[in-house]
C-alpha cells in the first residue's frame, strides 16, 4: 500500500543531549573511538543491533535510557570530553587548509564507492575502502575537497553460504532515513535535484550529503517519485549489479550528473579526481559547461578544463576497464556529441586507444587519460604494468615516458588501528602518531615498547579474533540448521595461542585464494604440529556473477570440514567493514597470493602492519616498496612462468617453505613464557619502516602537492587572458603543419669511445615547414643499451637552437656522460608552447631516420 503523504520523525533528545545528533550525523565517530563508546555507554546492546548506526540507534532508544543519561554525570562528562574534541575538530586549520585557499582550490572527488563505515552499505572492496580513507586523511589535513558518488538502495550483495559452502547472495535495502545521511536542500528548504538526458527522456536525482569530518560527500539518489519510469528510479539499485547498459547509465549518472550536483550546490571544483574511470564523463561535461557558459569552441574549451583533470587507474587487468560498444555509445551520446559540436569519430575517438579504428569499443580508461592532465597508477609496480598497457595511447612515446606515474596507496591509520594497540602507541610514542603518521621520527619510538607489553597487547586481541571467529561460525551453523554437536565444536574451533594467518579479500581469482592449499598433505602436517600449531581465517565475497570466485571459496569450505583442518582451518561469511577490523587488528600473519603482476596495490597488509602483524605476501602491488628482508616475508621474487599451473604449484611450494623453515620456528622460538624476541623484533621493524609511508595522510598529501595544486594553479591560469585560445589554436597549427616537419640531419661527431665525466656532442638540422623554431623542441633522447640494441629508460636533454634560416633550424647541445658502459642516443622533434604541459600527450613526435 503506498503512503498518501509521508513525514520525518526525528529522535526527542534531552537538551543537553542534542549535540549527538550532530555527532551521529557526522562520520567523525567512525575513526573517533571516543565518540563510539558515548554511544555505546548510551546502550550496548543497541549500539550492536542496529550494526554501529548511531542515527538509527538514537531513532530506537527508548526515551527513559535518555531521560537517565541525560541526568547521569558520568555519562555528560564523558559526552563534554567527545563534543568538545569533536567541535574542535571541525573549526581548527588543517595542514594544508591555508594553501588550499591561496589558490583557490577545490577539489571534486569522484568515485563509483565509498568505504567509510559498516552501516553505509556503498562499496564493495579495495576501490571503496581506499576512497574512503581518502575523504578521512583528506579531512584531517585541511584539504578542500567534496567528493561524489551514488547512494544505492541495496548496495553491493550481502553473503552467506548454504550447506555445500557455495556463496549466496542477497540484497538488503539501505532506509536513507535511518543513516547517516541528509537530504541536501535549497534556499527555500526544497530537496536539491538535478537531472541528466538519456535516450528515454530526462531522469532526475536527489542529491544527499554526508558528512566526513570536514569532508562532505554528496551522493545521487534516482528512486524518487520525480522518475515515472521503474528502470530509472532502479538505476541507484546496487553497486556493480545489471548488464554494460545498467554500468553505462550509472556511469552517465556519476560523472554528468555528480559535476552539475556540484554546481547546484555552489560547489563548482577547480580540480577533479577521476577515482578509477567510472567517472570519466564528468571531463566531457567540464567541456561542455564552457562551451555553454563562454560561448566557445571545444578545442579551447578542452584545453581550459584538462589542466584540472586527475586521474586515478585501479586496475591492471585489461577486462576489468569498461568499455562500451559503439551502439550503446550512438544510443546514449549521439545528442550529447553534437552539443559538443563533434564528429561523431572525432567523438568516439576520445574514448578509443585507435581512434581510427571504427569497430573498437569505447574505453572509459582511455577517455580518463586523454582528458586529464595527471595519471597516476597505484604503486609503483602498478605504474610500470600500466605504462605498458596504454602505450598506444601516445603513439611514439617511449614506454618510461608514458604520461602515467604512480602514487601508492596507504590507510587511514586512525580508521584500523585497534582500541588496544592505539593506547599503547599513545603511552610510548604519544599523538603525534595518529596526527601526523607520516612523522618518521615518532614511529622511531616503536623502539621504546617493551617487547612483552607489545606481544601481550597483540595476544589481547589475537584471543578477541578466535572469540569473534567462533561466535560467526556458529550463527552461520544456526543459520543452516547445523546439530548441536556441530554447534558445540564451532566453539571450540581455533586455539586462542596458536600461530594465526589471515587471508581476506574480494574472491577474484588472480588473488588465488586457494594456493595455501594446493598440497594438503604437507598443509596437514604444518598446521598439526604439537607444540607448534598454525591455523587460518578466511572471509571474502566473490562477485554475484564469479562462479569461478564462488568455487574458491567452495574449495576452501570443504576443506575446513576434512579430518585434519576441523579446528585449524575457518571461513567467516559476509565480510564487511567489522570482520575486517577484527581480522587485521588480531591475526599474526596478512597472506597475499596474488599472481603478479595483477594486484595494482592492495591495502589490507597496510592495516595490519599498525596492528603489530607481519605480511607475508608474492611481492606485488605495494609489497616490493614495503619489503626490506627484515619487516615480513615475501613469497618467490617476482618470477613469472607462462604456464599457470607450474606458476601455483612453484610459488604454493615456496609459501609451503617459509612457512616450515622461518615462520613458524620464528614464531614459537621463545624463552620460557617470554614472547617470541625475533618475531617482536620483524613487528618493530614492520611498523617503524611501513606505518609512516603506507597511510593515507602521506598519499593524500602527496596528491595535493604533485596534483591538486599544480592542477588548480594550472586551470586558473588557462581560464585567463585567452589563454586557452592560444593554446588551442597552437595546437591546430602544429598537427596541421607536422607533417612538414622532419629531421635533416644529426651529427654526433666523431667520438666513439669517451670516459665518464665527459659530454658528447650532438647537432641537429630541422626542416621547421610551417612553424618557426620557437614551436619546436627538440631532445637528445639518450639511455643504456640492452642486449637487444634497445635504449632503456631513456632520458631526454633539450637541444638549444644554434641558427635558423630558410625554413631551418641548427640545434646542438651535449649529452653527459654519467655511467659507464654501452649507451646511445636518438634525436627527436617535439612541440613547444609555453602552456603545454606534456607535450608528449599530443601524440606529435618525430624521431631522426638512419
Amino acid at each position: 500500500m503506498k503512503p498518501l503523504k509521508t513525514f520525518h520523525v526525528t529522535p526527542a533528545l534531552p537538551e543537553n543531549l542534542a549535540i549527538l545528533r550532530d555527532m551521529a550525523y557526522n562520520l567523525y565517530w567512525s575513526w573517533h573511538p571516543e565518540v563510539i563508546e558515548v554511544f555505546r555507554r548510551l546502550d550496548r546492546d543497541l549500539w550492536e543491533s542496529t550494526g554501529h548506526n548511531p542515527v538509527k540507534m538514537l531513532g530506537e532508544v527508548r526515551q527513559n535510557v535518555l531521560t537517565s543519561a541525560a541526568a547521569d554525570e558520568g555519562f555528560l562528562a564523558q559526552l563534554r570530553r567527545a563534543s568538545e574534541a569533536f567541535q574542535t575538530y571541525l573549526s581548527e586549520v588543517g595542514y594544508v587548509e591555508k594553501g588550499c585557499e591561496e589558490h583557490h582550490l577545490r577539489v571534486g572527488y569522484f568515485s563509483m564507492e565509498f568505504g567509510l563505515t559498516e552501516c553505509l552499505s556503498i562499496y564493495s572492496g579495495g576501490l571503496g575502502m581506499l576512497a574512503g580513507d581518502h575523504l578521512k586523511s583528506a579531512s584531517d589535513l585541511g584539504v578542500n575537497l567534496v567528493a561524489v558518488g551514488l547512494l544505492y538502495q541495496q548496495g553491493y550483495s550481502r553473503q552467506y553460504l548454504n550447506a555445500d559452502g557455495w556463496q549466496q547472495d542477497f540484497f538488503p535495502e539501505n532506509d536513507f532515513f535511518n543513516l547517516p545521511v541528509e537530504e541536501c536542500l535549497d534556499a527555500a528548504g526544497e530537496p536539491v535535484m538535478v537531472s541528466v538526458d538519456y535516450p528515454t527522456g530526462p531522469v532526475h536525482a536527489k542529491v544527499w550529503r554526508v558528512n566526513v569530518g570536514r569532508v562532505p560527500l554528496h551522493v545521487l539518489d534516482t528512486n524518487i517519485p520525480a522518475n515515472a519510469r521503474a528502470e530509472d528510479r532502479d538505476l541507484t539499485d546496487r553497486l556493480y549489479g545489471g548488464d554494460d547498459d545498467m554500468r553505462l547509465r550509472q556511469e552517465i549518472l556519476l560523472g554528468i550528473g555528480g559535476l552539475r550536483a556540484l554546481d547546484k550546490l555552489g560547489l563548482r571544483p577547480t580540480v577533479c579526481h577521476m577515482n578509477e574511470g567510472h567517472a570519466a564523463f564528468l571531463a566531457l561535461e567540464r567541456i561542455r559547461q564552457q562551451m555553454v557558459e563562454k560561448g566557445i569552441p571545444f578545442a579551447e574549451a578542452r584545453e581550459a578544463t584538462v589542466p584540472g583533470n586527475v586521474f586515478t587507474t585501479h586496475t591492471p587487468v585489461p577486462a576489468g576497464n569498461d568499455r562500451f560498444s559503439p551502439e550503446a555509445m550512438t544510443l546514449y551520446f549521439t545528442e550529447y556529441a553534437r552539443q559538443l559540436g563533434l564528429p561523431w569519430r572525432e567523438f568516439m575517438g576520445l574514448g578509443r586507444e585507435n581512434p581510427a579504428d571504427d569497430h573498437e569499443f569505447f574505453c572509459m580508461t582511455v577517455l580518463a587519460l586523454k582528458l586529464a592532465a595527471h595519471n597516476n597508477g597505484v604503486s609503483e609496480l602498478h605504474g610500470e604494468v600500466a605504462r605498458g598497457m596504454w602505450i598506444n595511447v601516445w603513439p611514439g612515446v617511449p614506454l618510461n615516458e608514458v604520461p602515467v606515474g604512480a602514487i601508492t596507496n596507504g590507510v587511514h591509520a586512525r580508521s584500523w588501528v585497534s582500541s588496544d594497540m592505539a593506547e599503547l602507541f599513545d603511552r610510548y610514542m604519544g599523538p603525534r602518531w595518529a596526527d601526523n603518521p607520516m612523522d618518521r621520527a615518532v614511529w622511531e619510538r616503536v623502539d621504546k615498547i617493551p617487547d612483552e607489553e607489545l606481544w601481550r597487547t597483540h595476544e589481547r586481541r589475537r584471543e578477541r579474533l578466535v572469540a569473534f571467529a567462533r561466535d560467526c561460525l556458529t550463527r552461520q551453523l544456526d543459520r543452516t540448521g547445523a546439530t548441536p554437536r556441530e554447534r558445540r565444536v564451532a566453539g571450540e574451533v581455533l586455539d586462542p595461542k596458536a600461530l594465526t594467518i589471515g587471508f581476506a579479500r574480494r574472491f577474484a581469482t588472480y588473488k588465488r585464494g586457494t594456493l595455501l592449499l594446493r598440497d594438503l598433505d604437507r598443509l596437514a602436517r604444518i598446521v598439526n604440529q604439537t607444540d607448534r600449531p598454525l591455523q587460518i581465517i578466511y572471509a571474502g565475497k566473490a562477485h554475484p556473477k564469479d562462479n569461478d570466485g564462488k568455487e574458491f571459496i567452495r574449495q576452501i569450505v570443504h576443506t575446513a570440514r576434512m579430518e585434519p583442518f576441523r579446528h585449524r582451518i575457518v571461513f567467516l561469511e559476509d565480510y564487511d567493514q567489522v570482520v575486517a577490523r577484527r581480522l587485521v587488528q588480531g591475526v599474526d600473519l596478512w597472506l597475499n597470493t596474488p599472481l603478479r603482476p595483477l594486484e595494482a596495490s592492495g591495502t589490507s597488509g597496510m592495516k595490519v602492519v599498525f596492528n603489530g602483524g607481519l605480511n607475508c605476501s608474492i611481492p606485488d602491488g605495494w609489497w616490493p616498496e614495503g619489503y626490506n628482508g627484515y619487516n615480513g616475508w615475501c613469497i618467490g621474487r617476482g618470477e613469472s612462468y607462462e604456464d599457470r599451473a607450474y606458476q601455483d604449484d612453484v610459488e604454493s611450494r615456496a609459501l609451503y617453505d617459509l612457512l616450515e623453515r622461518e615462520i613458524v620456528p620464528i614464531y614459537y622460538d621463545r624463552e620460557g613464557d617470554g614472547p617470541p624476541r625475533e618475531w617482536v623484533a620483524r613487528v618493530k621493524n614492520s611498523i617503524r619502516t611501513l606505518a609512516p609511508v603506507f597511510n593515507t595522510n602521506r598519499m593524500v598529501l602527496e596528491y595535493t602537492r604533485s596534483f591538486y595544486m599544480p592542477s588548480g594553479i594550472a586551470f586558473n591560469a588557462l581560464n585567463q587572458d585567452g589563454r586557452a585560445k592560444a593554446l588551442a589554436d597552437y595546437k591546430a597549427k602544429a598537427r596541421a603543419a607536422w607533417a612538414g616537419v622532419h629531421l635533416v640531419e644529426v651529427n654526433g661527431g666523431d667520438q666513439s669511445a669517451l670516459v665518464v665525466g665527459q659530454k658528447k656532442p650532438v647537432t641537429a638540422t630541422v626542416a621547421l615547414g610551417q612553424l618557426t623554431a620557437d614551436e619546436v623542441c627538440v631532445q637528445a633522447w639518450y639511455g643504456r643499451i640492452d642486449p637487444r640494441d634497445e635504449i632503456v629508460d631513456g632520458v631526454a636533454v633539450n637541444l638549444t637552437v644554434q641558427s635558423c634560416e630558410g625554413g631551418r633550424a641548427v640545434f646542438a647541445g651535449d649529452i653527459p656522460c654519467a655511467k659507464s658502459g654501452r649507451q646511445g642516443y636518438q634525436v627527436r622533434i617535439i612541440p613547444k608552447h609555453p602552456d603545454l604541459a606534456s607535450p608528449l600527450t599530443m601524440g606529435l613526435v618525430k624521431w631522426a631516420t638512419a
